[in-house]
């Protein structure tokens, strides 16, 4: 099933996708897409939920994201694009809740912003508590996947001291969604293709096959050191074709378009905007 939250910021309500691709409220049978409610969401049939008139905004497809962790040079040939060698072990850095967004709401260049990038991810929605969990069961825990974009200011990331967090967390760096879609309608988390254009020119195509670490053993490895909680989000790392990897670096401006999309998993629009 395709689960989803609509709704203006802060007030979204859960909803599921049907056939048609229409949105039926679901606020009737769960209080939100969030906490314990991933351990064992709805197998309902969507023609029988009120139907959603309109067009809503569509906000991120689980709530109340208790840690946003993501994995870096996590694809083989984004290594070789970065000219890095290949990561012994996942490198793990943490994303700011609070840069969690929609999947078509504007992304926010922040005051001085020079270097701000793109990377498609395939995100991962824990569902089940997982703590010290085998590579075999890992895949067990997962609520569901989604689409995410792990926007990322170069200059903030690599030039400013400290840790790669301080340009991973600007407000508005971290759409997810449209949908959280169930392991059930993914038949290989480790065969899916990512592409994202950047106003109509694709700058990113990558299939999540060339992962140096699969999402069962990623589960497994962060596992081992902290316990994993329904709503944590994982972003898995990107293919080739960011910014920063170009000759000349090419980085996002205010009006530029990000269009990005993981198969079976749903669509991004993401207007680029400056902070006043």
């Amino acid at each position: 099933m395709k689960f989803l939250r609509y709704g203006e910021i802060g007030a979204e309500k859960p909803g599921v996708l049907d056939a048609q691709g229409n949105i039926r409220d679901l606020s009737g049978v769960v209080p939100d897409i969030a906490g314990s409610v991933l351990a064992d969401l709805p197998n309902v049939d969507p023609e029988s939920l009120p139907l959603v008139e309109g067009t809503p905004r569509i906000g991120a497809p689980v709530g109340q994201v208790g840690k946003f962790m993501c994995i870096g040079l996590n694809y083989s040939d984004h290594a070789a694009e970065a000219g890095m060698d290949l990561p012994k072990e996942p490198i793990l850095f943490m994303k700011a809740t609070s840069a969690i967004v929609g999947p078509n709401d504007p992304v926010v260049l922040p005051r001085g912003s020079v270097k701000t990038d793109w990377e498609v991810e395939l995100g991962v929605v824990i569902g089940k508590t997982a703590k010290y969990v085998d590579v075999e069961n890992a895949l067990d825990h997962v609520a569901g996947y989604c689409t995410a974009n792990d926007v990322s200011e170069r200059a903030y990331q690599t030039e400013r001291g400290g840790q790669w967090t301080k340009g991973k967390s600007c407000d508005t760096f971290g759409p997810i969604g449209p949908w959280l879609v169930t392991p059930d309608e993914v038949a290989d988390p480790q065969n899916l293709d990512l592409s994202l254009d950047v106003n109509g020119t694709r700058m990113q195509t990558g299939n999540s096959k060339a992962m140096v670490f699969s999402v069962a053993e990623i589960i497994s490895y962060l596992s081992q050191m902290m316990t994993l909680h329904p709503g944590d989000v994982i972003a898995t790392g990107t293919p080739p074709g960011v910014g920063m990897g170009m000759k000349p670096a090419v980085y996002l401006k205010a009006g530029d378009i990000m269009e990005l999309e993981v198969a079976g998993l749903g669509r991004q629009r993401s207007h680029v905007m400056q902070d006043a």
